[in-house]
């Protein structure tokens, strides 16, 4: 029982994430496509997109508390100084500690991030991807540097257009595809951006590289 309180102690602070997975890779999706980057993959989310792709990452339980600074020594191991925290949903915990360890280490930040509960840490990029499960907490929305919606069906544009109205005007605007019906949504996309030319087309093109 103490050890397991002590284990909840470091979570709450930040000083330990359930890590379900860590990568050095290409960046596939929004504004820094194509960039390199280390992937930070934390377990837990309760947004629950039926479409999601990393359903593996919802139970946090099934990953392992991982100490912080093992995770950032893991980062700094590689050339492309720029992490991506992503999930699960990464807001759900304390930030705080491990992205000034990054920046400590000379090390940009990014976060994709539903925007469902309180963002914490320092950040260079904050991608926000509402989801309509959860929606963004209103305070989130300032922090936005890229608002990055995920195209599933039809209604998807009018929900577009519901987030972009609360973003800063520096915000970049993307609208991607949800992968599974990419070639039924794409057209739309296509002509909708043409039309509406403040959004920007995102793609995942890490699977077209075939890479994590």
């Amino acid at each position: 029982m103490e050890r397991q309180e002590k284990n909840i102690t470091l979570l709450e602070k930040g000083l330990e994430l359930p890590l379900m997975e860590e990568f050095y890779t290409i960046q596939g999706e929004g504004f820094h496509s194509g960039k390199p980057a280390y992937f930070i993959r934390v377990g837990g989310c309760d947004v629950g997109c039926h479409w999601c792709d990393v359903k593996e990452s919802w139970n946090a339980s099934l990953h392992p508390l991982t100490n912080a600074d093992i995770i950032v020594a893991n980062a700094s191991r590689f050339p492309g100084k720029a992490v991506v925290v992503t999930g699960g949903e990464p807001s759900m915990y304390n930030l705080e500690y491990i992205t000034e360890q990054f920046k400590k280490n000379g090390i940009q930040t990014f976060i994709e991030t539903s925007g469902a509960y309180l963002l914490t840490g320092k950040w260079d990029w904050v991608c926000l991807s509402p989801k309509k499960n959860s929606a963004p907490l209103p305070e989130n929305f300032s922090k936005a540097n890229e608002l990055k919606i995920i195209i599933h069906n039809k209604n998807d544009f009018e929900w577009a257009e519901k987030n972009a109205q609360y973003v800063t005007a520096a915000c970049k605007l993307f609208m991607q595809p949800e992968w599974s019906r990419s070639k039924e949504m794409m057209p739309l996309i296509v002509d909708y951006v043409m039309a509406h030319p403040k959004w920007n087309v995102s793609l995942q093109t890490h699977k077209y590289m075939n890479i994590p």
